[in-house]
């Protein structure tokens, strides 16, 4: 099983996203509705990945990630950022801080888990 902790401000997203990669058998999904909340979790939890909504409230993803990465066991954990702001420039800014993929809203349920197992493969 892949840990995978989904980090989203959405309650319909965080649902359909959870539905979704749980449907494939492969992924244990453990969600947070919020960068703090995120925080705090993986102060006792290591995912294998990550997937961040960029834009939320207080803390942004990229907020998020900046503060994991200060964490030695949480350093080289992929993390994968979905956003409705798929611009060039900002697909260049997260892969700079680390993104090892960028995932743009609205995104294809079927098709999640396939998204992120190829990105972390």
């Amino acid at each position: 099983m892949i840990k995978l902790l989904h980090v989203e401000d959405d309650a319909d997203i965080r649902e359909i996203a959870k539905m979704a990669l749980e449907i494939s058998g492969e992924f244990e999904v453990v969600q947070c509705d919020c960068g703090e909340a995120a925080l705090k979790y993986v102060a006792d939890y290591v995912p294998d990945v990550l997937l961040l909504d960029m834009m939320m409230p207080g803390m942004t993803g990229r907020q998020t990630l900046e503060q994991m990465r200060t964490n030695p066991a949480l350093a080289t954990v992929p993390a994968i950022f979905m956003t409705a702001r798929a611009q060039n420039s900002e697909l260049e800014e997260l892969r700079a801080i680390g993104a090892t993929e960028v995932i743009s809203k609205p995104f294809d349920p079927m098709s999640l888990s396939d998204q992120i197992k190829a990105a972390i493969s």
